[in-house]
């Protein structure tokens, strides 16, 4: 069964398979926000990252209190299998249209 993913969505299961042991929401944010070139919203970013986990896309653990963090714990973040699965169907989705397309680009 294939599930349909948002921009956002493919974004952030990317970034953090990109980040690994260290995708956490502030890392997941400033990566996103630097390498698109645009402003993301905390809140934004945690409602994708709930869709995702209920989706059986992302999986979540929270690590340990730290004293720069007031004694609070970071959560971080792993793709699973199914997330992995539905990245690579949407690639292998846009890999073909862009195939079959009659569009041209040179990126010199």
């Amino acid at each position: 069964m294939k599930t349909y993913l948002g921009e956002l969505e493919e974004l952030v299961l990317l970034t953090v398979a990109m980040l690994g042991a260290e995708a956490y929401g502030v890392s997941i944010q400033q990566d996103l926000e630097s390498r698109c070139n645009r402003s993301l919203s905390i809140g934004a970013l945690h409602s994708t990252i709930t869709r995702l986990e209920e989706k059986g896309f992302l999986k979540s653990w929270l690590g340990g209190a730290t004293p720069e963090r007031g004694g609070r714990s970071k959560r971080f973040y792993e793709v699973t299998q199914a997330g992995k699965r539905a990245v690579a169907e949407v690639k292998t989705m846009r890999d073909e249209l862009w195939s079959l397309s009659k569009i041209k680009i040179s990126l010199k």
